[in-house]
């Protein structure tokens, strides 16, 4: 597959030692998608979530931690510590029969790992292209990959539009049909704890399936929640209850194994919630598919061994990208400093000032009626210029109410397409400053377009028919690009 990036970007890391050593912790990145800021115990007591709690009140709680408004990117994001917009995929999410994935020019965060020593596994969604075989996990420096390579699908099929996507390595599975993915990806994580070389250290990126639409949970999940009468909404609540139990299952395995206090465990959200499909981002702005915060400020939390300071919350920025760096310097590596992402790690251990006083919520110039297309934030103030993404408003969860018809949600195109806002004295971005601090704009457009220089045009080609599972024994495939 020939490179979609204009511009190579080779990512250098100068490591402390080259092989593994008794003090590197065991790493886990977990990743809930379309998981609403409003949808955890730690900020709504109504939801169930015990296990992420007690990660999270006993660890570091990021109160300013920014994805991107879709999942595609962040994880290109989460992979790369590269912005998006010098991808080409900060447009949208890839389509399954589209023949693009991050560039292969790109190196991913496992293979840094690799060369400190450590074990590296992925469990769960992909979503970052896998028309060609290389662009598939075990082929971007994950020794094992158990998940699907979309963006959604049947949580007891496994099938999206018909067709199966769910891999073993490169290996498709056939016989779980009727398991709950959830819980699969659990089994996966804790067979891999169970029977990990404890000599080296692992790593294991856990992108969960939940708690992403179609809306499915067992059903005695969807029964903890009798007090919401919304029916959707209750099953989804359900939804986030049993991902908290999967992750339980995780952190029991291991205790068990005497690996828990050796571990570091970073959770994220991968946008905001998904507000058709029962997310909640309240009280933020917004939501999934917008660069409003409720589209780009997530939960997210970090937990374990070489945090010195814990049980607090960290007030500092922390941005999808900074996710490669910071946990390279808690494995012992130190990145080359042309990436994007800078290393957080000293700044949350220690409760430290932020790294970081800027960053970009999206760059993109093409027009697409879904996702917000560009956002700055430089200290306190955020400018949002040009279409913000499908959803505008304030959003109650839907616990009491029926469905919201989809029209409420939309945002209106008659609105302004400029807003300032600052963001320390109004976080949830109810007044426009634009026309009263027109110098502030000009400053930040002026810094954008600085990123602007080094953005890539979006590669979002028309899906391709070879592509097609019809050619593949109705399994999602790679190798046709």
């Amino acid at each position: 597959m020939e490179s979609t990036a204009s511009l190579a970007v080779v990512l250098l890391c100068v490591f402390v030692g080259g092989s593994a050593s008794a003090s590197q912790p065991n790493i886990i990145l977990i990743v809930a998608d379309d998981l609403g800021w409003n949808d955890v115990g730690f900020h709504n007591p109504s939801m169930i979530t015990p296990n992420i709690d007690a990660l999270a009140d006993s660890g570091v709680i990021f109160n300013h931690s920014y994805v991107q408004p879709v999942c595609s990117p962040s994880r290109t994001a989460f992979m790369t510590g590269i912005y998006p917009f010098k991808a080409g995929t900060q447009h949208y999410v890839i389509e399954g029969s589209q023949p693009v994935c991050v560039p292969l020019n790109f190196t991913f965060l496992p293979q840094y790992l690799k060369h400190l020593g450590y074990s590296t596994h992925a469990i769960g969604k992909w979503h970052l292209g896998f028309c060609n075989w290389n662009c598939t996990p075990t082929y971007r420096g994950f020794d094992s990959y158990f998940g699907y390579y979309q963006g959604s699908e049947d949580y007891y099929t496994h099938k999206t539009g018909g067709y199966l996507d769910y891999r073993d390595n490169t290996d498709v599975v056939r016989n779980a049909t009727g398991e709950y993915s959830a819980f699969r990806f659990a089994k996966e994580a804790v067979d891999i704890i169970n029977n990990h070389d404890k000599s080296k250290p692992f790593f294991i990126y856990l992108p969960f399936q939940s708690v992403h639409a179609p809306i499915e949970v067992p059903k005695q999940y969807e029964d903890m929640y009798p007090n919401v009468v919304n029916i959707g909404r209750r099953k989804f609540c359900g939804m986030v209850t049993a991902l908290d139990d999967a992750i339980g299952s995780v952190t029991r395995a291991l205790q068990e194994q005497k690996v828990f206090d050796n571990t570091l465990i970073f959770f994220t959200a991968d946008n905001g919630g998904e507000l058709v499909a029962y997310g909640n981002n309240w009280p933020l702005r917004g939501g999934k598919h917008t660069v409003w915060e409720g589209g780009t400020r997530v939960t997210s939390f970090a937990h374990g061994v070489g945090i010195r300071r814990t049980g607090y919350t960290y007030d500092g920025f922390f941005h999808a990208v900074d996710y490669v760096p910071t946990i390279l310097a808690a494995a012992g590596g130190k990145p080359d400093a042309s990436i994007d992402g800078v290393s957080q790690w000293e700044s949350i251990r220690m409760g430290l000032p932020s790294q970081r006083t800027e960053f970009i919520y999206n760059l993109d110039d093409f027009f697409y009626p879904v996702t917000g297309r560009a956002a700055i934030r430089v200290g306190d103030m955020k400018l949002v210029d040009g279409y913000p993404g499908l959803y505008d408003n304030w959003y109650l969860p839907m616990n009491e109410t029926q469905d919201t018809p989809l029209e409420d949600f939309i945002y209106n195109a008659e609105h302004e397409l400029v807003w300032l806002f600052n963001l320390t004295a109004d976080p949830l971005e109810k007044q426009n400053l634009a026309n009263q601090m027109p110098d502030v704009v000009k400053t930040l457009r002026a810094r954008m377009l600085e990123y602007k220089k080094q953005m890539v045009p979006a590669n979002f080609p028309p899906e391709d028919p070879k592509g097609n599972p019809s050619h593949f024994g109705g399994v999602w495939t790679p190798g046709w690009c």
